[in-house]
């Protein structure tokens, strides 16, 4: 007979009985950087890669986390065989595995087993227990994320089934990203739950709630919540989202999970979190001085104790156990980390209220933990005159009225050289049903115009004023040449 997996066992024991607030308040009463570098003197006695990882750069003794070297993903992960970046070498240790998504390359593959599952359901946990209330309302949760090897279905599903079998009334439903199927689901079971849960990519998710007002689904009579991975989205896209589900409160309607197939989730956005980033959405020059950037990064909260962050040159660097241990890998996702009281203080250097944002968290919303941001990948700009063009900023053009009725929130933006000055290119994918004709290109002209100008200081000053005018070209819904479905979509071209 075979023997249990008793540190699978063990990690699911703990979860089911240690409460959320019990895991949330430990990190106060620990040294997270000291935990982090017990975990790379782990790394280094069990992991035979990483051991020789440090041996070629002939580090011996870490006596501090700075001395441990940064891990990237060509020199390492690409660098040493898949068995041998993990715990004793043993690939088959463990039960799962998925794949990067391959936005930046091949994609890798990143095994896991049920111990790490329970560590990333303390995430889910927060957002279904804080935000959405789900140990009170029964629950049905459809993971609307691409199902298979991909990461995102595949582990939403085990983390929201750890859930239920922690005693939350839910009941997971996996669709996967298949219109036809999560409509299905939704008329059938949704009327006898008191909320309905969507998880999937911020794109598909809008598109699946436009598709499902057509079939004559009414999201608001479900109570619908909304999880989303995967990009960064503007708070103007959020207030579309949740004028589709009928939410008013969307600190308690929403939550984005920032997750890589690399470690799983690392934080996720609390009602506080979001309200924080909607009090600096509307204050341009203030976030710009908090952030760094002329756009709005993704805001989350994390655990230090399970995701410990550094930043090196405006980008993230994680510590965490895992499938394959990782010590010190560079994600090379660009962003920052901001101290829980340090934040509550640029709120209030940027004129407003801390306590009262607090305070509309509610007790559940607003626990003293880290907040870390996220841009995303530096490589997904577009360079005009010297100016970087992020996608966030031509987001929120598209989300503005009468533009949102017509487009799917999908474009191409790109620096066409075809002529002899350079000029700006937007493709933009119109919603199911619209055609060409009906939507007019010149408007979202100057949509997008109004908010580049509004939000990105460079473009305003470094753009010559004869040359900001972007020139766009509105294309069907799936368009194969542009927006193919069943990949993952690219939102700049070079």
């Amino acid at each position: 007979m075979p023997t249990p997996r008793q540190d699978d066992l063990d990690a699911l024991d703990q979860f089911l009985r240690t409460t959320l607030d019990e895991r949330l308040a430990r990190w106060r009463r620990a040294d997270a950087a000291r935990e982090a570098l017990a975990q790379v003197w782990r790394a280094q006695r069990e992991v035979p890669a990483y051991a020789e990882f440090l041996d070629y750069r002939g580090v011996d003794a870490i006596m501090r986390l700075a001395d441990a070297p940064l891990v990237t993903k060509p020199d390492y992960v690409r660098g040493h065989a898949l068995p041998e970046r993990t715990a004793g070498g043993r690939l088959e240790d463990l039960s799962m595995i998925a794949v990067s998504s391959g936005s930046t390359g091949e994609p890798i593959v990143w095994p896991r087993s049920l111990r790490h599952e329970a560590e990333v359901a303390f995430r889910f946990e927060q957002v279904f227990h804080d935000a959405f209330r789900a140990d009170e309302r029964s629950t049905l949760a459809v993971v609307c994320f691409p199902l298979g090897t991909w990461v995102g279905g595949m582990f939403t599903a085990a983390c929201c089934r750890l859930l239920a079998l922690k005693g939350y009334p839910i009941t997971v439903a996996t669709p996967g990203n298949k219109p036809d199927e999560i409509f299905r689901t939704v008329l059938e079971l949704a009327p006898r739950y008191d909320q309905l849960v969507l998880l999937g990519y911020p794109p598909f998710m809008k598109d699946v709630l436009d598709r499902g007002a057509e079939r004559g689904i009414d999201w608001a009579a479900h109570g619908t919540r909304l999880v989303f991975a995967g990009e960064v989205f503007s708070e103007a896209w959020r207030d579309l989202v949740c004028a589709r589900v009928g939410a008013d409160d969307p600190a308690f309607a929403t939550a984005s999970l920032y997750g890589t197939a690399d470690s799983g989730v690392l934080g996720n956005e609390t009602p506080l979190s979001v309200l924080i980033r909607r009090f600096f959405a509307e204050r341009p020059d203030a976030a710009r001085a908090l952030f760094g950037e002329s756009r709005l990064p993704t805001l989350v909260q994390y655990d230090p104790l399970d995701r410990f962050f550094e930043v090196h040159e405006d980008t993230l660097v994680v510590t965490a156990d895992g499938g394959v241990p990782l010590a010190r890998y560079h994600i090379a996702d660009h962003g920052g980390i901001t101290p829980y009281a340090a934040m509550l203080e640029a709120v209030r250097a940027a004129g407003g209220d801390p306590e009262a944002l607090v305070a509309a968290a509610g007790e559940r919303g607003a626990r003293e933990l880290p907040f870390v941001h996220v841009f995303g990948r530096a490589d997904f700009t577009v360079s005009f005159f010297g100016a970087n063009i992020y996608p966030e900023n031509v987001s929120v053009g598209l989300e503005q009225a009468p533009i949102c009725d017509w487009c799917s929130g999908k474009f191409v933006l790109w620096v066409s050289h075809d002529e002899e000055d350079p000029v700006l290119s937007l493709a933009v994918e119109l919603l199911p049903g619209v055609p060409v004709e009906a939507a007019s290109a010149e408007a979202v002209e100057e949509a997008v115009l109004a908010q580049l100008l509004r939000l990105n200081s460079e473009f305003a000053h470094y753009v010559p004023a004869r040359w900001q005018r972007p020139r766009v070209t509105l294309h069907d819904n799936g368009d194969p040449t542009w927006f193919p479905a069943g990949i993952k979509h690219r939102y700049t071209r070079h």
